[in-house]
């Protein structure tokens, strides 16, 4: 599995990259993901340009992944519509929105890593989508203050005003009372996901097995990080240390 996966991470980190890294302006980070979506395409159809060595390496090896695993492109055309989203939305409205996204950015990560590991069930798919939007909202509401340096809130709007929050709260770096309302709704909802998502966990075997154990305890131990600390993300990033790796470790081997 580990090329394969690694061939899919290159494709992906580099994806990111143009959205979010550099001083690039907006229409340069899109210019240079669509080009990267039409390499995408001309290696599909056995074409990797010679243009760019960089380039040219991670598609001959996305290229051998996706003939050898079997991997539908459209996932990874997901993949890089959530990027190109990266680039030009910084809010979202509703709950529904923000779902959205992570179906396309969060849940076809896991269902490439189910593809390589030779899993096709249709069951097994929505529990790993569960599980993958949990972990990327999770990872959001870890990273408030981090997200709102680069002008982004990913908690929904609609969440925002039904708690009253206001974002000159975070402007000013803190976590007012209504802002830790709104983060209770956002990972009380997180939590459901979570649950949701224990069914591929446990739908799995091999070492595949173990790894979406420790996946799902860590995502699941930073939740309760931020919630015991009040989700003030400001005064201290919530964050896995030695003492929590040890916990997570024995939870795994008594994985109920």
């Amino acid at each position: 599995m580990r090329p394969h996966i690694a061939a899919i991470y290159a494709f992906a980190r580099t994806a990111d990259d143009f959205a979010d890294e550099g001083v690039l302006t907006v229409a340069e980070r899109l210019a240079r993901l669509d080009d990267w979506q039409a390499r995408l395409h001309e290696s599909t159809a056995g074409r990797v340009r010679s243009d760019d060595f960089d380039a040219a390496n991670v598609f001959t090896a996305l290229a051998e992944t996706m003939r050898t695993c079997d991997l539908d492109v459209s996932l990874f055309d997901d993949l890089l519509g959530a990027f190109r989203q990266d680039v030009t939305v910084r809010r979202y409205e509703t709950w529904t929105d923000l779902l959205d996204y992570c179906r396309r950015s969060a849940n076809p990560v896991g269902r490439l890593v189910l593809r390589v590991a030779g899993y096709r069930d249709p069951v097994l798919d929505a529990s790993s989508d569960a599980l993958c939007t949990a972990l990327q909202l999770t990872n959001f509401w870890q990273d408030v203050a981090i997200d709102w340096g680069k002008g982004r809130v990913y908690v929904p709007q609609e969440v925002v005003r039904a708690a009253g929050a206001d974002e000159r709260d975070l402007a000013a770096r803190t976590i007012s009372p209504a802002w830790k309302n709104a983060l209770q709704v956002a990972a009380d909802g997180t939590r459901r996901l979570f649950d949701d998502g224990r069914g591929v966990v446990d739908g799995v075997g091999g070492r595949l097995k173990w790894e979406l154990r420790a996946t799902w305890l860590g995502g699941v131990r930073i939740l309760h990080q931020l919630q015991s600390s009040g989700f003030d993300v400001f005064r201290q990033r919530p964050a896995l240390k030695w003492t929590d790796a040890a916990l997570i470790g024995w939870r795994a081997l008594r994985w109920r």
